[in-house]
């Protein structure tokens, strides 16, 4: 599950509300509120692995357990706090250790100045650009945060688009909203591949009418710069070469329009590399989802153009599940298309269930398929 318990927020609409039960709040005393939210996520998941040959088993889809807590300050002053664990296999009731110790942790202040936290928690990029398009259950579409991802070796660049950061984020003013922020590596992190610390910048700007949005973000990827010695690629010629220099800029721009239960979307989102060693991508992608019956569930589908840039052998060379020192069972990077589909149906207002289905059109098939998921949340 990419963000079941944000799905009313985002889509604005009532028909979301049944999926969206209310947090338990357990202490709400002089100034001070604290909330436990959760959710158990289980699903049965047929899908393709990198081979073609397709695999099914019961499984977790993202359980979560949160807290979530608030204190004024004063009138017009609120710090508050989010903390959140998914770090746990519903399906067998035991720790993961493969997914993290957690979801996002964060502390933050708000007020009329508007807000302003720090900690983990996601990308502008993906909450103003990536989620109106594609906000599913399992299956989603491809972002360019996989296409900066390591090829391979796992020590070629590590990919961490949530950790250690500061935003700020504007009221709204006639419409208009921005939002401003750093993601900061010190040397001594291991994401971090300098011998300094690195900072990036990011920061987008929404405009919203009636029905209507718009909304850009732009992010310098600062923290991602590849070390000469790290990162390596097979050139024309079959020579390994050493990579080096900045990772790239990550940018895109969604529209939308909601009417009554209807949202759509239109979202463009380019990564561009500064490097020989990963390609530029372009996305194009379409989304819909629709709210029927009065709150009994959603209908919802996004299709996407996935559209590769560069030339030499080192570009035509998936950053995905791709040995960049070894030729061999390197997915070629054809321009592809995605389709992403489902359905949910609410049972009570703390209970759905829903089906889903990917396709993304690579070689082998890899990754397509289907899901039958339940969920119960509070």
């Amino acid at each position: 599950m990419k963000k079941t318990l944000l799905a009313t927020a985002i889509a604005g609409a009532a028909a979301f509300a049944a999926a969206g039960a209310q947090a338990a709040t357990v202490y709400n005393q002089d100034g001070t509120k604290l909330d436990i939210y959760g959710n158990v996520q289980l699903m049965y998941l047929s899908q393709k692995d990198a081979t073609g040959e397709t695999k099914d088993e019961i499984a977790d889809n993202g359980s979560t357990i949160g807290f979530a807590a608030e204190h004024v300050i004063y009138n017009g002053l609120t710090g508050y706090m989010k903390f959140e664990l998914d770090d746990y296999e519903a399906d067998e009731m035991k720790i993961s250790t493969g997914r993290g110790n957690g979801d996002q942790a964060y502390i933050g202040l708000r007020g009329n100045f508007g807000d302003a936290r720090v900690g983990s928690y996601d990308s502008l990029l993906d909450d103003w650009v990536q989620d109106p398009v594609s906000n599913n259950e399992y299956f989603d579409l491809s972002d360019t945060n996989e296409f900066k991802g390591a090829p391979g070796d796992d020590d070629v660049i590590v990919g961490d688009p949530e950790g250690d950061k500061i935003t700020y984020t504007s009221p709204v003013w006639g419409g208009f909203q921005f939002a401003l922020g750093s993601q900061y590596k010190g040397d001594a992190e291991s994401e971090n591949l300098q011998d300094s610390g690195n900072a990036s910048f990011f920061g987008g700007m929404k405009y919203t009418i009636g029905g209507f949005s718009v909304a850009g973000v732009y992010d310098n990827l600062g923290i991602y710069d590849i070390d000469s010695g790290h990162a390596s690629y097979i050139d024309a010629d079959g020579n390994v070469v050493d990579a080096e220099g900045d990772l790239g800029d990550q940018y895109g721009l969604t529209f939308q329009y909601q009417w009554d239960t209807l949202r759509v979307a239109l979202k463009y989102e380019r990564f561009e590399s500064d490097n020989d060693l990963l390609l530029d991508s372009d996305l194009y992608a379409l989304g819909a989802r629709y709210g029927y019956g009065n709150g009994m569930g959603d209908i919802y589908g996004a299709y996407q153009y996935v559209d590769y840039g560069g030339s030499g052998f080192a570009d035509r060379l998936s950053t995905l599940n791709c040995d960049v020192r070894d030729r061999d069972g390197c997915e070629e990077t054809d321009s592809r298309n995605e389709i992403v589909a489902g359905v949910t149906y609410n049972i009570s207002d703390a209970m759905y269930t829903w089906v889903e289905g990917g396709w993304y059109d690579r070689d082998t098939d890899a990754d397509d398929g289907y899901a039958v998921g339940l969920t119960y949340q509070f």
